[in-house]
């Protein structure tokens, strides 16, 4: 098998799998048939939890004994909370403060 084919079998086979993780719900809990709670449950907390752990997956390499002492993340975090409460809009807050973040580490740090 070349390179070519290896290729176009390759992203067939992920274009199928992510269609059908994309259908499976539909036919799952489509119609008339009741949610269940449990999928109802995570729908309402899994949301914050995964912002959670991005969260910490994101800090967890800043040092705060060498310089910049993790000011970067800090101003980028206080930045993305602040507009998120004053906007209430993800990738509005998501968007600035990583753009935020990276300029004063390009520029500044």
């Amino acid at each position: 098998m070349n390179n070519a084919t290896y290729a176009l079998l390759t992203i067939l086979v992920a274009a199928a799998v992510t269609a059908a993780l994309r259908f499976i719900p539909f036919l799952l809990f489509g119609g008339d048939r009741k949610t269940p709670k449990l999928i109802v449950y995570l729908g309402k907390v899994l949301p914050c939890t995964i912002m959670g752990m991005l969260v910490v997956y994101c800090l967890k390499d800043v040092t705060l004994d060498a310089a910049p002492f993790g000011i970067p993340e800090l101003l980028g975090c206080l930045i993305t909370g602040a507009l998120h409460v004053w906007k209430r809009n993800s990738l509005l807050s998501i968007g600035a403060g990583t753009a935020s973040y990276m300029l004063m580490i390009h520029f500044f740090f």
